[in-house]
């Protein structure tokens, strides 16, 4: 263990290029030493930087260095629900309260804020991470599997269903949705998520699909680097059981192959089992666990 002997401590409202390397740098480190997985976001985050922004107005970004080294990592990250707060710290400089004192600074920011609910995530194999959820009090809320595309998915037989790119009208309608598809206890408001047409700026394209000029799904796609993801994806209750989950599901695959993604991925509830088995009959494969606790 090395003893920390100039600490300092960053926060920032985003991240810029340089945050993004030093704070991958860390998290190569953790994953290769701890085998564990971790849910950053730092390519969305990146993404969403604004050089322009006058000042900090939210802090979201919390380093901890040690002289020049980043040693500590926590941030904020939140699609339109409740946040979602993942971290780590260098193994060789553990045990030296800079996770806890990390955490007690998003704590401090998200009573400041006033945020509702929020969500520690920790990767289900990692005892450092449970063990300090544990101890915040933090609830289990539930969990979901990151699965990567290991074989060569069937061809997509779309019959007749087509993607459509959502625009700022659609943003009631995926509001909607999501509160369908993620069970959410009350509809977010349109107006409190990022709206379409900003997010594709951003790497996140969503899309509405439709078969006959109606709708009857959605899914989102981003690209980031080499890698495509899918998130979002859902088939509203009365279009279910025709098939449309399974064609939606291979041309997502197809548009990211288009664009080159080199490796595909996508994040689905453990107890989701229909949705489970459909990713697994395309050729997803389960690679980590996250769990989800909510402290409120």
């Amino acid at each position: 263990m090395k003893k920390i002997h100039k600490p300092w401590i960053k926060l920032k409202e985003g991240i810029d290029a340089e945050d993004y390397e030093i704070i991958n740098e860390l998290q190569e480190r953790c994953v290769k030493n701890d085998k564990t997985t971790l849910k950053l976001e730092l390519d969305y985050k990146l993404g969403i930087s604004d050089d322009s922004s006058n000042g900090v107005k939210d802090i979201n970004e919390f380093m901890y260095f040690d002289g020049e080294q980043l040693i500590g990592y926590l941030g904020i990250c939140s699609f339109g629900g409740p946040w979602e707060v993942n971290g780590m710290v260098d193994p060789e400089y553990r045990r030296q309260g800079v996770f806890a004192k990390l955490f007690e600074l998003v704590l401090a920011e998200w009573k400041r804020r006033d945020s509702g609910s929020m969500l520690l995530l920790s990767d289900h194999s990692s005892e450092s991470g449970q063990k300090f959820i544990a101890g915040t009090g933090a609830a289990y809320k539930h969990s979901e599997y990151e699965m990567f595309l290991r074989k060569n998915a069937p061809v997509a037989t779309p019959d007749g269903i087509v993607f459509r790119k959502a625009t700022n009208a659609d943003a009631k309608e995926i509001a909607r949705q999501n509160a369908i598809y993620f069970n959410s206890e009350e509809e977010i408001e349109a107006d409190d998520m990022p709206l379409p047409e900003v997010e594709e700026k951003r790497g996140m394209t969503s899309y509405l699909v439709e078969k006959e000029g109606q709708i009857i799904g959605k899914v989102n796609l981003q690209l980031t680097s080499k890698l495509g993801a899918i998130f979002g994806l859902g088939v509203l209750p009365e279009h279910r059981r025709k098939g449309y989950g399974r064609a939606l599901l291979l041309l997502a695959i197809e548009k990211l192959k288009e664009a080159e993604a080199q490796e595909i991925m996508l994040q689905v509830a453990a107890d989701n089992s229909n949705a489970l088995n459909l990713y697994k009959s395309c050729g997803f494969e389960e690679t980590s666990t996250m769990d989800y606790f909510e402290l409120k």
